[in-house]
């Protein structure tokens, strides 16, 4: 039951209808302290309407609110307090909890809408660095928090099969690669020689104009710079599987940029058409000087195409394919003025759903501090990074339960889950600091700790034997418990935010809070203690983990039972 909502609804009348419903719902709080309450609203803005000071306005309002609900109403200064009933409350959301089980805290905000997230999209020809883990995860958990609540999510891999790399990486390998060497160990080798490009590049500026030139033939459908292409691309899918796989993620769709070759000229003839496209220094752009922005680069002198071409055939292609109520880019901050001049360029056309196109930005994973590179070969690779978190998860499960089944499983659960989180628990626009270590840790804020919290739960659910029939009997003495109810409390809200906001960090750190206020209680509770009180403390103890187990898959993380 959405309690802000049960006390909008009593508090509208009793103003006079002076705010409206969702102004007064909009406005309610929930009190930093305990102690003061468990919904509180502010009577500054009826304090013009009414002519009356607000400490006046919620002193009179306190005294005429009643509801069964409410086991007290108070006015403290120009706040009304609201203490609801705790057994009744608690009751009602265990009830709901334990009714619903995993589709708790679901909603149909997004009436069935597809919306396309592009996302990952990793280069070919390049190792799937740490770097590549921040779109992944965070473009994940962004399509399940959609889905939760009524959209229709449409993964896309827009993966970077496509521009001036690819000349690079061409006349590297024709200069320097051993084909035998590549066949053997294809990334690290195709890594090696795109670094050595850029090195040599360095002393000598033609290995760029060549690179320029390879591409070019690429485009034209030169055979060599084509078979070339096709082979780096399809081993690096299979070392990208590989990691989708270890990860648990997987698309709806791999069109990379190559896809929009034969679809870009129509972009260039719309933008023709509609007088949209100027020379610049024998180039084509779009003029957006109009909106304080530098032109959109469409196609260069030499008749080459360009993200922007691309990105714009995309769009027209997603548009057409899945007709989306929203487009979402989960692309690093970096790209920020791209994705500005892309939705301009659009609206420019008169395409109104350019609106409903979002740019997603996330800032970058750190190491020492230092940004990651992978043409100066400063780069940790991902699939190294959760191999050795599982491994050290494995070591740990050895030291403090041996006899555990399951290790291999549980170690993956807990050592990919680490990796995850250790991302998702950081708003997305800061940039992350590299650290295993962290990631890890048992206690404070780590996939760990969670998913602890959860085999906890699990364990106490076995122990006692809980019994499902119990529901219908329920009679929870909620007054030390309060606190974990109040946090069960707001994970509809939670989702929402989350979702609507395009924020994992809000589900990952809500997840900590309602761990930590669990622990607590079981800290000071005789949970397994055979009184007439044990099936309803089980009754809660089991939607306790129905909701943690939830809040850890919203963010692409399994929940071993045990660890």
């Amino acid at each position: 039951m959405d309690y802000k909502a049960k006390l909008a609804d009593v508090l509208t009348p009793v103003f006079d209808h002076q705010l409206g419903q969702d102004v007064i719902y909009a406005r309610i709080e929930k009190p930093k302290q305990l102690s003061h309450g468990d919904l509180a609203f502010p009577c500054f803005d009826l304090a013009k309407l009414q002519r009356m000071a607000p400490q006046q306005i919620a002193q009179q309002a306190a005294e005429v609110i009643r509801d069964p609900l409410f086991a007290k109403v108070e006015a403290v200064g120009p706040y009304i307090n609201v203490f609801l009933d705790k057994q009744q409350v608690a009751n009602k959301l265990i009830e709901e909890v334990l009714t619903e089980q995993e589709y708790f805290g679901e909603s149909n905000i997004g009436r069935g809408g597809t919306v396309t997230i592009d996302m990952s999209s990793p280069n070919i020809a390049k190792p799937f660095s740490m770097g590549h883990l921040r779109s992944t995860v965070i473009g994940n958990a962004i399509s399940l928090l959609l889905e939760k609540t009524g959209y229709k999510p449409v993964k896309i891999n827009h993966l970077g099969d496509w521009g001036t790399q690819f000349g690079k990486l061409i006349v590297a390998y024709q200069k320097w690669g051993n084909e035998q060497k590549v066949r053997q160990d294809t990334i690290k080798e195709l890594l090696n020689l795109y670094i050595m490009f850029h090195q040599k590049a360095e002393l000598s500026s033609s290995l760029e104009d060549e690179a320029r030139l390879w591409f070019k033939k690429l485009e034209d459908g030169d055979k060599e710079a084509q078979s070339l292409w096709q082979w780096f691309r399809e081993e690096s899918l299979k070392e990208f599987n590989r990691i989708y796989n270890l990860l648990g993620i997987s698309f709806d769709s791999n069109h990379g940029e190559a896809f929009y070759n034969d679809k870009m000229d129509t972009v260039v003839d719309t933008l023709q058409e509609n007088n949209l496209l100027t020379m610049s220094d024998g180039a084509h752009v779009v003029d957006l000087s109009d909106n304080g922005m530098p032109p959109c680069l469409i196609r260069k002198s030499d008749g080459a195409t360009l993200y922007a071409t691309r990105d714009l055939a995309a769009a027209f292609y997603r548009k057409q394919t899945y007709d989306f109520a929203q487009s979402l880019y989960v692309v690093g901050n970096e790209q920020s003025l791209h994705f500005e001049q892309l939705i301009q360029v659009l609206k420019k056309l008169g395409f109104d759903w350019a609106d409903s196109m979002h740019h997603i930005s996330f800032g970058m994973i750190l190491k020492d501090g230092k940004k990651m590179s992978t043409r100066k070969g400063k780069v940790v690779l991902l699939e190294e990074v959760i191999q050795e978190a599982i491994d050290l998860a494995k070591l740990n499960i050895e030291q403090k339960n041996p006899t555990l089944a399951d290790k291999e499983a549980v170690a993956h659960m807990v050592g990919v889950g680490a990796v995850i989180f250790h991302d998702l628990k950081n708003h997305r626009n800061n940039d992350v600091e590299f650290s295993l270590e962290d990631m890890l840790r048992v206690e404070g804020e780590t996939a760990p700790y969670v998913q602890y919290t959860f085999a906890r739960a699990c364990s106490l659910l076995e122990k006692g034997e809980f019994d499902t029939k119990v529901v219908a009997s329920i009679d929870f003495q909620a007054e030390e418990a309060w606190p974990v109810v109040t946090e069960m409390m707001q994970f509809k809200d939670v989702v929402s935010r989350a979702a609507n906001q395009y924020d994992p960090s809000i589900v990952a750190k809500y997840s900590v809070d309602l761990a930590q206020a669990f622990n607590k209680y079981y800290a000071t509770v005789k949970i397994l203690e055979n009184d007439e009180q044990k099936p309803s403390r089980l009754a809660f103890v089991k939607a306790v983990s129905i909701i943690l187990k939830e809040s850890l898959r919203l963010l692409g993380i399994k929940a071993p039972k045990a660890m």
